[in-house]
């Protein structure tokens, strides 16, 4: 009998004690490293701006740039007479010297062209007219015209007749505001084109279509001058394509920032131009109306149905329709830079000999609008809208894919640690526009002015952006401590938690980016491309660099590589514009209240830094992602408020000025006689001076200089200015009856009021010597309206919109416009149950481009750092306000 073995059993693995995890060596980078990282970032953002945006063709000599070429001396000559007429708006002596001076011009460019060539040159005048607008600027609007004149010149080949059919415009225009002599707006545009013409004249026997030159009057007041050109002129009906050329600022380079409907276009300019100067980016602001201005495109797009790029300056916006717009801010080789350009572009697309099967116009195809951007002034990209959606798609998915991947690898742990670093994105967000929102409410009651960095731009460095980078660093230092402290919970290891919690937050920027990236391709917004260069190279940068699939793995610090590499390709990208758009929405500052003191003096602060903080939590999410690991932290906070408190003793102290001679603050002066309510009462018109800014903050400084003019400043002196309303400003008594005549008030009078089957009533209007006026139709009481002129219904009933219950017509005209006008209104049906907002009917301002004795004795006591400021819808130095109740 076999005796059972009995065997031991086996010691089990669990009954081993576990070894410990090996603390890894504290991970350290060096602060000085740090440093140099975000020296380097903004020495190259400078770069980048410097090598897109200021660097600028050398300007040649007409000897230089031969009988076919462009150059700027000889170009420059003409923006030098235009200038030395002063201001030459609409009706002025001296824009009749202008007209005469650019068709002298172009009746020499005719003597001269080549013997294969003709050149027709037209002295158009326009008749009455009634523009419609209904985007934009100008929605809610009607815009009346008249006795306006325009140069016209057409330059097609001899021997092809068929080119005068299949024709491309160029257009800008010769007339300014009021208040400025315009150098930039747009005597440069006009200068370019008068030498264009005269090169594309010694081309033109080549072309397979005509080019046709406008030089048009009235834009300035409502995009006129285009309109009376599309529906008046002949040579209209042959236009195919249409170049506008302007300017919200003088000098630099003119780019494209409209175009997006005709990428055939972009193509071959950006093939074609020695500089390209283009960004999508500007074309999303200015369609979005977050511009609230207009240029002849609309008319050439909205009126004419016609493809084309709007081309314009837009260096310096501060001096935009001010007294600054003058020659000596013009940078050299500004004009070398737009002309190379627009000539290279007419020579091509001239030669074409499909140029009509080309600019088929098809509003509706979205698929078909082209996305478009120059990267440093040296290439540009341009592709379609439906190409960008697959892009964008495509990225996306592949994203989301990878993003998925990496959360269900990382477990539990993985979920939540995304989860925290998305508290951190918004962490960095909160506290970066806090702070910066902070120093924005309290700056205007620290400095003498609301907004003190207008004319030194570079002090929003240290108001704005320092604060705001503390905050964003605030809010990862919290994301930070809160990674580090969780996943050190789920592993025992502080130093291998701090490493992955530094991963953590450098992913956490490219899912930011991948949010914008989504919503701008669901959108259509075409800057999303952005969002993909944001999005893509730290995330290539990362998956080359970084990552692993072994979940085994231990952290390793970040490569300084992989941030370097990440990007690079988005800073080149998007700089200039960061730092363009920062530029143009200081400039625009200066006139940004449009109802004076109607505003909060800190909102235009709030703007500023809201834009800054949104910008540094977005570019720099990677580069502080860095931080965390180095002895940097407090060094840059310590120096960032010292650099803070250093921008608010200057500006506190006013050691640096807000303003300039250059940069000049928009102070308006304007001699009202006002008649409002006097229909039924007849009293004596009031008359006064009236002193206001769009510039935000009170007049206190000005006012010092006019201390022997009697004027009282506050709230207490409303005045409706019927496109305005000026709700802070300083009136003025002192020798306000003289300067004007009784006969000068102009008149509104009831000639029939019929109540039967719906009440019709007719009125007469009387401007007496203003060809400039702007009416206000109470649309709460009034459901529709026709205007005649004599016995002409220029405006037809039909189609009237309203903003705030107000139809506005805004009419302007040459000397020879007509001044008595009839308006026949149709009342709502219930227009007698309703209780109006407003007691009156309608509201008229009447402009007098007359400066009288004590309206310019004001102007000439105001500091020189001030400019008066125009534009369609400002008053000029003489108006007269009337109005009709609605129960009259």
């Amino acid at each position: 009998m076999r005796s059972r073995s009995t065997s031991q059993p086996k010691p089990s693995t669990s009954d081993k004690p576990v070894p410990p995890k090996k603390e890894p060596d504290e991970p350290k980078r060096s602060a000085f490293l740090w440093f140099t990282l975000l020296v380097l970032l903004i020495n190259g953002a400078y770069a980048v701006y410097h090598i897109q945006s200021e660097s600028l063709p050398f300007p040649l000599t007409a000897e230089q740039a031969g009988k076919r070429g462009f150059s700027e001396v000889s170009a420059m000559k003409h923006v030098k007479y235009l200038t030395s007429l002063g201001p030459h708006p609409v009706g002025s002596d001296s824009l009749d010297l202008a007209i005469e001076y650019v068709h002298t011009v172009a009746e020499k460019i005719k003597k001269t062209a080549h013997w294969e060539v003709d050149v027709e040159v037209d002295l158009f005048h326009s008749e009455t007219g009634a523009n419609l607008l209904s985007q934009g600027a100008f929605s809610g609007r009607t815009l009346l015209y008249s006795d306006l004149k325009h140069v016209v010149l057409r330059i097609v080949p001899k021997y092809l007749p068929e080119a005068r059919e299949n024709t491309i415009l160029v257009s800008s225009h010769i007339d300014t505001v009021f208040s400025g002599e315009g150098a930039g707006d747009c005597s440069s545009c006009i200068a370019v084109m008068l030498e264009l013409a005269r090169g594309v004249s010694q081309w033109a026997h080549g072309f397979k279509s005509g080019v046709v030159f406008l030089f048009n009057t009235g834009e300035e007041e409502g995009l006129d001058g285009a309109h009376s050109f599309i529906t008046q002129h002949p040579w209209s009906s042959t236009i195919r394509f249409a170049i506008d050329l302007e300017a919200v600022g003088i000098g630099g380079k003119s780019g494209i920032f409209q175009g997006g409907s005709a990428p055939w276009a972009l193509d071959i300019f950006a093939s074609v131009s020695k500089y390209p100067s283009a960004q999508i980016t500007a074309q999303d602001l200015f369609l979005s109306g977050a511009i609230k201005s207009a240029t002849d495109f609309q008319v050439y797009q909205e009126v004419a149905g016609l493809p084309g790029l709007d081309f314009a300056y837009s260096d310096n916006t501060a001096v935009y329709h001010t007294k600054n717009d003058k020659m000596k801010l013009l940078k050299p080789g500004s004009l070398q830079h737009l002309g190379d350009n627009m000539l290279a572009f007419l020579l091509h697309t001239a030669a074409t000999s499909k140029l009509y099967e080309k600019t088929e116009y098809n509003e509706t195809s979205d698929h078909n609008q082209a996305i478009y951007f120059d990267i440093l002034g040296m290439y540009m990209v341009v592709y379609t809208q439906k190409l960008a959606s697959m892009l964008h798609n495509s990225v996306i998915f592949q994203s989301l894919l990878i993003l998925a991947t990496s959360l269900a690898m990382g477990g539990r742990t993985g979920v939540i640690s995304f989860l925290i670093s998305l508290l951190t994105t918004f962490l960095m967000f909160v506290f970066s526009l806090s702070f910066s929102s902070i120093v924005a409410f309290l700056l205007p009651f620290l400095s003498p002015s609301p907004a003190p960095y207008i004319a030194s731009p570079w002090l929003v460095i240290g108001l704005f952006g320092a604060p705001a980078l503390v905050g964003a660093l605030t809010g990862q230092h919290i994301g930070f401590v809160l990674l580090k402290g969780y996943i050190k919970k789920r592993n025992g290891v502080e130093n291998l938690a701090k490493l992955e919690a530094e991963r953590w937050l450098f992913k956490a920027g490219i899912v930011q980016w991948l949010v914008l990236l989504i919503l701008g391709n669901y959108f259509k917004v075409g800057s999303s491309y952005l969002a993909l260069f944001w999005l893509a190279s730290p995330t290539v940068a990362y998956g080359l660099m970084e990552a692993t699939l072994t979940p085994a793995r231990s952290p390793r610090k970040l490569k300084v590589i992989t941030l370097i590499v990440g990007i690079a390709a988005p800073v080149v990208v998007s700089t200039d514009i960061v730092v363009r758009m920062l530029g143009n929405l200081i400039g625009t500052i200066v006139r940004l209240d449009r109802n004076p003191g109607g505003a909060p003096v800190w909102l235009s602060n709030a703007i500023v830094a809201i834009y800054i903080s949104v910008i540094i939590c977005l570019m720099l999410v990677h580069l502080l992602s860095y931080i965390h690991l180095s002895g940097a932290k407090l060094p840059l906070v310590l120096s960032m408020v010292a650099l803070l408190a250093l921008s608010l003793g200057i500006v506190s102290t006013g050691v640096i000025p807000t303003f300039t001679d250059d940069i000049s603050r928009t102070v308006n002066v304007v001699h009202v006689v006002d008649t409002t309510g006097n229909y039924i009462k007849a009293q004596e018109p009031l008359s006064y001076i009236s002193l206001y800014s769009n510039t935000p903050g009170k007049l206190s400084r000005e006012i010092e200089s006019l201390k022997d003019e009697q004027f009282l400043c506050g709230r207490n002196n409303t005045i409706d200015y019927v496109t305005f309303t000026m709700n802070y400003g300083c009136l003025s008594y002192l020798d306000s009856k003289s300067g004007w005549t009784k006969s000068e008030i102009p008149t509104i009078q009831v000639e029939s009021d019929s109540k039967t089957d719906g009440r019709e009533t007719l009125i007469s209007i009387d401007t007496k010597s203003a060809t400039r006026w702007t009416l206000a139709i109470n649309m709460e009481e009034v459901a529709d309206f026709t205007l005649y002129v004599g016995s002409d219904e220029v405006v037809t009933a039909g189609n009237k919109t309203n903003i705030d219950g107000w139809h506005i017509i805004q009419f302007a005209g040459g000397k020879c416009s007509p001044t008595k006008f009839r308006i026949k209104l149709f009342w709502s049906s219930n227009s007698i149950q309703k209780v109006s907002e407003s007691p009156y009917l309608l509201k008229l301002r009447s402009d007098v481009l007359k400066l009288t004795p004590q309206a310019e004795k004001v102007l000439n006591k105001l500091p020189k750092w001030t400019s008066q400021f125009g534009k369609s819808t400002s008053p000029f130095n003489l108006a007269f306000l009337t109005s009709l109740p609605v129960k009259f």
